[in-house]
């Protein structure tokens, strides 16, 4: 992360096994989960994504969940959409955003991806969503058209959010691919919570060492079927850690920190970053490590990632183990680590 790092935390971290959790439906993203009423009881709500269709689950706890149901986006931006982050106003609507990949048919190449973060809302407890727009979509000049990437030539993606204790901003931890290796990694931007029926064009980018909200309007992509439109794009933020060898060069070598999942963890007073760690241009995993910080306002605090788990599966997360208050973005001592929606472990964190 942005040399030099913060002070290493004395935090420990282990994993112990635990019996199998699945995740209904399937999952090639982060799933966020919320707890809220219905039918006069608390229930959890845990939304899947796999293959760019999004599901919703619920039940009584995380291994008591029923089976997944397709959910509905209006009007669909087209193509895949994975939902990965949830954010209840704690009173009646949720705001999701999502992960949503284009083809690039810039480059000629329609077998290869360009992602960007939109917004939603729902009124339903995520069975139906409004469509709110793109809140972070990179530069069409940033796209590598000739990259080896088995998946994503360019544009930002595989996210979570964490709205701040005040509930005056929200924050977004993504992953940045565009060709300049000094840009690509995980990224910090944030938006403020009062404009979240309204968020395009306004998140401010950490870059630098400053919030800025440099964007421009630009042609991006339009809804599926139709021709392009103008948009908010923006120049990428200043990753934690660049890549020290980098995507897009033409080998299929890479060290690459991508896909964070970040909570505030009871037990240790913290905010706690999990990430993937890739070794090739096909995403293998090197392994998943852990990153720490002590606020949100200030993304030069997290501090340098440490290994938890060699190898391992993507979108590793976790989801805390208390009734009524455990999710992926809150957790205490002992919590569920999953890894593409299943879990095999308990993680334990302690000072």
């Amino acid at each position: 992360m942005a040399a030099p790092f913060a002070a290493a935390p004395t935090f420990r971290v282990s994993l112990t096994s635990a019996p199998v959790i699945t995740l209904p439906g399937g999952v090639d993203s982060n799933s966020p989960v919320v707890w809220d009423l219905e039918g006069g009881q608390q229930k959890m709500f845990v939304l899947t994504s796999y293959s760019g269709a999004p599901s919703i689950s619920s039940g009584l706890a995380v291994d008591r969940l029923s089976a997944a149901t397709p959910v509905t986006l209006s009007p669909h931006p087209g193509h895949g959409l994975w939902m990965e982050a949830v954010v209840s106003d704690g009173v009646d609507t949720w705001y999701g955003f999502y992960h949503n990949e284009w083809p690039a048919s810039r480059c000629g190449r329609d077998d290869r991806f360009v992602p960007r973060i939109g917004a939603a809302k729902s009124t339903d407890r995520g069975r139906t969503w409004q469509d709110l727009g793109f809140v972070i979509q990179a530069r069409q000049s940033a796209i590598a058209c000739a990259s080896k990437n088995r998946y994503v030539i360019g544009g930002v993606g595989d996210l979570s959010v964490m709205l701040d204790k005040d509930k005056q901003f929200l924050y977004f931890f993504y992953s940045q691919y565009p060709t300049r290796q000094e840009s690509q990694g995980v990224a910090v931007a944030r938006m403020v919570w009062a404009d979240r029926d309204r968020p395009a064009g306004r998140v401010e980018m950490w870059r630098d060492g400053i919030w800025d909200n440099l964007r421009r309007p630009e042609f991006v992509p339009g809804p599926q079927g139709a021709g392009p439109t103008f948009a908010w794009t923006h120049l990428s933020a200043t990753p934690l850690v660049a890549p020290t060898l980098a995507w897009h060069d033409g080998d299929d070598k890479v060290d690459a920190y991508w896909g964070p999942a970040v909570h505030w963890n009871s037990a240790i007073e913290s905010y706690v970053m999990l990430l993937n760690r890739a070794k090739d241009e096909n995403y293998g995993q090197e392994g998943i490590y852990v990153s720490y910080a002590p606020r949100l306002d200030d993304p030069s605090l997290w501090s340098a990632p440490q290994k938890i788990l060699s190898g391992g599966r993507w979108y590793p997360q976790v989801i805390g183990s208390s009734l009524g208050i455990g999710t992926d973005k809150m957790a205490g001592a002992t919590s569920r680590f999953f890894m593409s929606g299943k879990s095999e472990w308990m993680i334990n964190f302690s000072k």
